[in-house]
């Protein structure tokens, strides 16, 4: 039977053992940091902040694992308390530095980190090292600044590795210093053969280079040589998904292909996950960010719906949820009260673009164009490159015959004079605004009873601000000095003009006289232009020899009801030439001769 003494003793040794083993140091915590395992490294820095209040550098990295997490305001509330209790550590206030910068404020970050930094000690090197890397890592990255600090940090400490891998980030992000950077990733190199970071930042920049096969053939030996650094499998997670979107998807066997490359990015993905034995909600927010970038819907899918039941989990949980939502299930409804949500509930400093291009597509949808457009437009000023999908969404609903959802898409890249959408967006538009045009003026008639005894006035003006809207855009295509235009679009919106001013007009049968020609300018320039294409010795498209066809036609029959009918035979006798099976052109000439 164990004695009172023993049991004390026993009880003190496991207690002994208990807090050797809880009792990590700063250094394991930075460690921590260094390898990606921030659920771990967070642990271990609440619980130093709790027993050493005093140690105002523990404040600054816990900070450091909230700005990681996108917890921008606890972060600040983590750096101010680390002011408090430390006045005397800088890196508190660089912290807060750091926190303007992600929240767009630069000038008071200048402020910050330049009060921090102008009475340092000759020794003293972090604060200036931590404000190039924030400089780095910022929302908006100011590299020249970054190297600036950098370099002085670099003065007073010439053998911290570290500050040459920051250098070489900073390098490694202005076009045409790689040089520079693999110069300072190879000093790092020179201090520390096994520091993995500098491994890693060589592979990123042929990985910015483009040269995605050699980044990951690189990264690859490195994840051999360093398999239980998890950063590596991140790094060829996202070089993998890089590579993969070079590939084409456009036939069954490319889609496939592609989606075999995009598998890989999400399969070292999980190995990073893996690896870093990162569990956290913030981890799988992380990984739901990744998906998004990949396009991952489905696995998306999967991910959100276990984040959706966490209480106050990040309000990006609604970011995802809309997407899956516009892209996965097409219900757009939803897609609009997810990222209604989501305006509501996060900073606008961390909504990213896809936000405002999928919300704008959802609420275009649903029928609230006065919100979509402006959402369309938000994307575009955040990130240019977001153009194509705006202008395949377009293209798409007009293939969809979904013509006013089509007009209000397009509507956008129809404004952005001098991009390479900027003709095909105005044709299609202007296409897209006649035809949804058409259709209100037969819902229009049909409402008014043009068909029966009691006819009512037609409501014009359901419908013809959609026509006024097609003459103006195919009018900018009329009137380009384009090659391409000419060569493109120049007879289909010629036509099409044409067609509008049908619309316009009374050609009626029954009340000939009170056709006023409207589409006749159209019709002649459109004849003029593909009489001056064969010409050239070019040959007529399928499509222009109908357009002829009409052309002819429609001038003939103009002339025909102000009885200029030697002018009308001329007409319909050209559209023989083309077709000379047309009924229509038939039965005139025969009229006409008779």
């Amino acid at each position: 039977m164990m004695t009172k003494s023993k049991l004390f003793l026993s009880l003190f040794m496991a207690g002994a053992i208990v807090g050797s083993a809880n009792a990590q140091s700063l250094k394991d915590a930075k460690a921590a940091i260094e390898a990606e395992q921030y659920d771990k490294a967070k642990d271990m820095l609440q619980n130093l902040v709790t027993k050493k209040p005093k140690d105002g550098e523990s404040y600054f990295y816990l900070g450091q694992i909230y700005l990681i997490n996108e917890k921008v305001d606890s972060a600040a509330t983590i750096f101010n308390q680390g002011v408090t209790n430390a006045p005397k550590e800088k890196l508190n206030q660089i912290g807060l530095g750091i926190v303007d910068l992600e929240k767009g404020n630069a000038a008071e970050a200048e402020q910050k980190f330049t009060a921090a930094t102008s009475t340092l000690g000759k020794k003293d090197y972090l604060p200036l090292y931590y404000v190039g890397r924030a400089y780095i890592d910022a929302p908006k990255p100011d590299y020249a600044k970054a190297i600036d600090y950098l370099t002085q940090a670099r003065a007073k400490n010439q053998k911290d590795p570290d500050i040459l891998v920051a250098l070489g980030d900073a390098y490694s992000g202005i076009p045409n210093e790689a040089s520079q950077a693999y110069v300072n990733y190879r000093d790092a190199l020179n201090i520390n053969p096994n520091l993995v970071r500098a491994h890693v930042g060589q592979a990123v920049i042929q990985r910015r280079a483009q040269a995605y096969d050699v980044a990951l053939e690189n990264l690859t030996e490195k994840a051999t040589e360093y398999p239980n650094f998890g950063p590596i499998y991140r790094e060829l997670a996202e070089t993998q998904l890089q590579f993969a979107k070079t590939f084409p998807d456009n036939s069954d066997e490319e889609k496939a292909k592609y989606e075999a490359e995009i598998k890989k990015a999400v399969d070292y993905y999980k190995k990073y996950l893996e690896v870093t034995g990162d569990k956290s909600v913030e981890a799988n927010v992380r990984y739901a960010d990744f998906l998004v970038w990949g396009q991952q819907y489905d696995e998306l899918k999967s991910v959100a719906l276990q984040l959706s039941n966490v209480p106050g989990v990040d309000a990006k949980v609604y970011r995802y949820l809309g997407l899956i939502a516009v892209n996965q299930d097409g219900d757009f409804e939803k897609g609009v009260e997810y990222f209604d949500k989501l305006f509501a509930e996060a900073d606008t400093s961390r909504l990213i673009d896809l936000d405002y291009l999928f919300a704008g597509f959802a609420n275009i949808q649903t029928g609230k164009q006065d919100k979509g457009i402006p959402y369309l437009k938000k994307a575009l000023e955040k990130n240019p490159e977001v153009m194509p999908e705006i202008g395949s969404a377009g293209m798409l609903a007009f293939q969809q015959g979904n013509y006013e959802v089509a007009a209000a898409i397009l509507s956008v890249p129809a404004q952005q004079q001098g991009t390479d959408y900027y003709y095909e967006a105005n044709y299609v538009l202007g296409n897209a605004n006649f035809r949804s045009g058409v259709a209100k003026k037969d819902a229009a008639t049909a409402a008014a009873g043009a068909d029966s005894a009691n006819v009512a006035p037609v409501d014009t003006a359901s419908y013809m601000p959609y026509f006024r809207n097609a003459l103006k855009v195919f009018d900018i295509i009329i009137k380009s000095n384009d090659q391409k235009v000419y060569d493109e679009y120049l007879a289909g919106a010629l036509y099409l003009t044409g067609y509008v001013n049908i619309s316009l007009d009374n050609v009626n049968p029954e009340t000939p006289e009170l056709c006023k020609g409207l589409f006749v300018p159209a019709f002649t320039q459109l004849t003029q232009l593909l009489k001056d294409k064969q010409l050239q010795g070019k040959e007529l498209t399928e499509a222009e020899r109908g357009y002829l066809v009409d052309a002819y036609n429609y001038i003939g029959y103009f002339h025909v009801t102000k009885e200029d009918y030697k002018s009308a035979l001329a007409s319909f006798e050209e559209t023989v030439k083309i077709a000379p099976d047309d009924e229509f052109a038939k039965a005139y000439i025969e009229y006409l001769k008779s």
